[in-house]
């Protein structure tokens, strides 16, 4: 009665995106679908005609319990950026066509800003040509930036792992009778959150990080120097947490004035934010002569599920079960 559903994963994995899987899937069965597929690698995947059905793999309890729990994407990710249907309408035809040979009723995506972009492009299109399919995004991602979102299923697990690691990297950075300042590099291209997770480091074993440094203020080498020098004379070792995409007062990425530009995504991002850490370390050395090491931090903190948080796995679920509600209800 209710048709079929598809499902896909887009952009970055993280420790709890099979969680909202599981939650769709379950939603769908429980709302008496027909079939469920899911899309191998997303949208572009699904314009290739590469899907399966999700009965096949999802047999019983403990597959779900243990999907819940598996970190990255069961279904492969992509970074394909649909063109705007008035540039080019031929793709959406195409995968119109698809949907309709599949009996698609409900469509859901996983995913973080791209992937809401590209929700909201198909759901335009969809009213456009007055479709009956319902087009919903399921939030994810460890960046926790999500408009409208008080915060994203993702994040929890990422931030607890910045955490953990950077209470262990103060500790064994303390105990050699030594200066050194290490710097760890942690994502966020734009937003500080997960940086600023760094802070929950500080307990009664440790004092946290000494300094943080968010995308959301420009880089002040002068007083960034002032401030290490004076850190260095209170105490003996330093750990400085950095985002990857801190800027300059001139908009230039830190990393970039080590390894250039480098190559863009699909949606015009830097490919590859990296070496933040390893400029201001070395900056701290050549100016202060201490022993300095850069940490990055890199994929590690996507999808590590040996610390992944117990309430981000619950909530990724209850997301993945909410939006098949909200299909269901017609929105």
């Amino acid at each position: 009665m209710n048709g079929n559903v598809i499902v896909g994963q887009s952009g970055g994995p993280t420790s709890v995106i099979n969680s909202s899987l599981v939650g769709v899937f379950q939603g769908a069965k429980r709302a008496g679908c027909g079939k469920i597929y899911g899309m191998r690698n997303g949208l572009e995947g699904l314009l290739q005609e590469r899907y399966v059905e999700l009965n096949d793999c999802i047999k019983n309890d403990l597959d779900i319990e243990i999907l819940k729990r598996t970190p990255s994407s069961f279904l492969g990710t992509c970074r394909y950026k649909l063109p705007h249907y008035e540039k080019d309408s031929a793709v959406y035809e195409k995968l119109f066509a698809i949907l309709k040979k599949l009996d698609i009723k409900h469509f859901f995506y996983i995913g973080g800003n791209d992937s809401m972009d590209t929700i909201a492009r198909l759901a335009a299109y969809g009213a456009k040509v007055k479709s009956s399919i319902r087009f919903i995004g399921v939030p994810k991602t460890i960046d926790n930036d999500l408009m409208f979102t008080d915060h994203t299923p993702g994040y929890g697990s990422a931030a607890k792992y910045i955490a953990a690691t950077i209470k262990g990297i103060i500790c064994a950075s303390s105990v050699y009778n030594l200066n050194s300042v290490t710097v760890v590099e942690i994502m966020g291209r734009h937003t500080g959150w997960l940086a600023g997770a760094a802070s929950l480091a500080a307990g009664a074993d440790c004092n946290g990080p000494d300094m943080i440094l968010l995308p959301e203020r420009a880089f002040d080498e002068k007083a960034f120097l002032a401030k290490v020098s004076q850190l260095e004379k209170e105490r003996r070792t330093l750990v400085i947490a950095v985002s990857e995409g801190v800027k300059n007062k001139d908009g230039e990425f830190l990393c970039d004035l080590v390894s250039g530009p480098g190559a863009v995504d699909a949606f015009g991002h830097k490919a590859a934010l990296s070496g933040t850490a390893r400029y201001l370390a070395d900056l701290i050395k050549a100016h202060l002569g201490c022993k300095t090491r850069a940490v990055e931090l890199s994929v590690l903190q996507r999808c590590a599920s040996p610390l992944a948080s117990r309430t981000d796995v619950t909530e990724a679920y209850q997301v993945g079960g909410a939006a098949v509600k909200e299909a269901f209800e017609g929105e």
